[in-house]
């Protein structure tokens, strides 16, 4: 018979303080101490108190002009020192085993590297899938779900050059998209639902990859889920949600903002 763990014993005033902080990490802008105390549930003075505290360890700083309070320059510090010690492809690759499980299909990590979306890790389920797709593979811009991932996330200088490279490849060999008009559908369609999914890219496959974001608002790395056509589409509500939260948890482990809506343009302010 296996014991439950007792959960452990914390100090209760510090994690009543830290939704005090967690509201003003969430707010985009300096608060006042009315709005801050509703957003922790507390009454004003209460949060004075808690806030007094804060200022002194440099948590919190409160502006002399206005009156409002912000985020200090520990606070600051913490942050950092956390982005400094993270490496987004070992930090990503530990959250596909877990992921594979949930959805029961492939999955890996794609980069954006010398020749374009690059997979960096894999890891197939029972039944894998298309025995060309591993580890160095270079996915297109344009025919794949990886590659549409970054086409509709990335600057388009970063892109532009190889998409007219790949219209005229695709042209030459019969393949589809051939014109920018198309091109252009898949970004807005990709943008709009925040994620890029294909079924024609590997006959019998189909494929999905979510942006994940780092602290600057740029994309680090894309998600990806394969699978055989038929279970993948029938199961694709399922599986998209998953691969959706996956990446929106590692935004937010990478210290990106939260992005409202399905997705946004590299340039927007989100």
């Amino acid at each position: 018979m296996t014991r439950k763990r007792k959960p452990q014993q914390g100090i209760q005033s510090i994690e009543v303080g830290g939704t005090l902080l967690s509201a003003l990490a969430k707010a985009r802008r300096p608060q006042m101490l009315r709005d801050l105390a509703q957003e922790a549930r507390m009454p004003p003075a209460k949060a004075h108190r808690y806030l007094v505290s804060f200022s002194r360890l440099g948590l919190v700083e409160q502006h002399s002009e206005t009156g409002l309070y912000d985020l200090g320059p520990f606070a600051l510090q913490l942050g950092l020192s956390a982005l400094a010690r993270l490496e987004p492809v070992t930090t990503a690759a530990a959250a596909l085993p877990g992921l594979s499980r949930e959805i029961g299909q492939t999955v890996a990590l794609a980069v954006w590297a010398n020749q374009g979306p690059t997979i960096v890790r894999w890891l197939g389920a029972d039944t894998p899938v298309a025995a060309s797709l591993r580890v160095g593979s270079v996915m297109p811009l344009t025919r794949s779900a990886t590659g549409g991932a970054y086409l509709a996330f990335l600057p388009r200088e970063m892109t532009e050059a190889a998409v007219r490279k790949e219209l005229a490849d695709n042209q030459r060999q019969g393949l589809t998209p051939t014109t920018q008009e198309a091109v252009g559908a898949f970004v807005e369609q990709t943008r709009r639902q925040g994620f890029a999914h294909t079924i024609d890219f590997i006959p019998g496959i189909g494929g999905m990859a979510a942006p994940v974001f780092d602290h600057t608002g740029a994309m680090a790395l894309a998600i990806v889920a394969l699978g055989y056509s038929k279970p993948f589409e029938a199961g694709f509500t399922h599986i998209s949600a998953a691969v959706i939260r996956s990446a929106t948890r590692l935004s937010e482990r990478f210290g990106a903002k939260s992005r409202s809506g399905g997705g946004c343009a590299p340039d927007d302010l989100c």
